[in-house]
């Protein structure tokens, strides 16, 4: 019968065996690609090409284009309508200029 210490022993064997054929299969795989990399004329950079950052989009405040006059309230024209422009026409309270 086999021992505790024999299998311990057996197991540290055997993973430096699947570590230096680990090590040699890498070797292997990176070889072909620098030799496709090579042969197709492609860079490092060619690679990356599709990691680019993203380029944030700056929120800015829309500026207001209809004002109340009797309360000074604004709207952009985005969005719902303001109370205050219920039942009435909208172009009277455009903001010109």
């Amino acid at each position: 019968m086999t021992s505790y210490a024999e299998y311990v022993e057996q197991i540290a064997k055997l993973q430096s065996l699947a570590e230096a054929a680990r090590k040699d299969e890498l070797s292997g795989a990176i070889k072909k690609i620098k030799d496709l990399m090579q042969l197709h004329g492609i860079t490092v950079e060619d690679l990356a090409g599709g990691s680019r950052a993203k380029s944030v989009k700056v929120k800015s405040s829309v500026p207001a284009q209809f004002k109340n006059t009797e309360t000074g309230e604004t709207w952009t024209g985005r969005g719902r309508a303001p109370r205050w422009l219920d039942g009435k026409d909208k172009e009277e309270f455009r903001i010109t200029g």
